[in-house]
């Protein structure tokens, strides 16, 4: 472990205050769907925010829905092309459902408008 951190410039945030985070957002999530008739399908975004993803599932005491989505605008390269591929989509219909996407890493915000469009388009 000690020599992956000598190539780490800056932790932003550390286990424990991820492990918060994740808590804080399950309890809304459990607030605002709690009475619901539908669960909310949590879309994880492939693979940067599974971590997350699989802490967050941790603390929530409601039953949810969760599908995958593999999103790329970097193509192989270290900077954002600006153009989204979707390399995996979901694997169910959504149509109509309360999603939340559980995405790792937002630069420009580009990658997420883009999925938030393609998700729109099917009628969420």
């Amino acid at each position: 472990m000690e020599n992956l951190l000598k190539d780490i410039e800056e932790v932003l945030f550390n286990h424990e205050e991820i492990v918060a985070a994740s808590k804080r957002v399950a309890k809304q999530i459990e607030e605002d769907y709690r009475d619901r008739d539908q669960e909310p399908v949590l879309i994880c975004t492939l693979k940067g925010a599974l971590p997350f993803m699989a802490e967050l599932m941790k603390h929530i005491d409601i039953h949810v829905v969760t599908d995958f989505i593999d999103v790329s605008s970097y193509h192989g390269g270290t900077s954002s092309t600006g153009t989204v591929k979707i390399k995996k989509d979901i694997g169910m219909d959504i149509e109509g459902r309360d999603v939340i996407i559980v995405e790792d890493i937002v630069d420009t915000g580009r990658t997420l408008k883009a999925l938030i469009d393609n998700l729109n388009e099917r009628k969420v």
